[in-house]
């Protein structure tokens, strides 16, 4: 499943209305460690159908990073049935990030 970019218009749609949990990607341009965890972010929606995977760019969408209380980036965030599951803060391996999501 390819990456979904997710803004405030496309939210409750992409996101709350989603009937498999999803995987956030919160991350920035000039971020180098948002840069590094990118492809795994890619990989990991390639790979798996199970969830939905989406990226919110801060600078385009600060809303939606403050509604999630981001601080540090990058910031992965999986929802389920509209609420939050787990945070993940800084660059995580892939194993790390597919860990947390089998535990969902």
């Amino acid at each position: 499943m390819a990456v979904t970019t997710i803004t405030k218009d496309n939210f409750a749609a992409e996101v709350n209305a989603s009937p498999v949990p999803v995987l956030l990607d919160f991350w920035a341009e000039w971020c180098g460690p948002c840069r590094m965890i990118s492809p795994i972010v890619h990989e990991i929606a390639e790979e798996n159908t199970a969830f939905k995977v989406g990226k919110i760019n801060i600078d385009e969408e600060p809303d939606l990073a403050r509604s999630f209380r981001v601080m540090n980036i990058p910031t992965l965030v999986i929802v389920k049935n509209g609420k939050v599951v787990s945070t993940l803060v800084g660059l995580r391996p892939k194993a790390a990030i597919m860990e947390e999501l089998s535990k969902i």
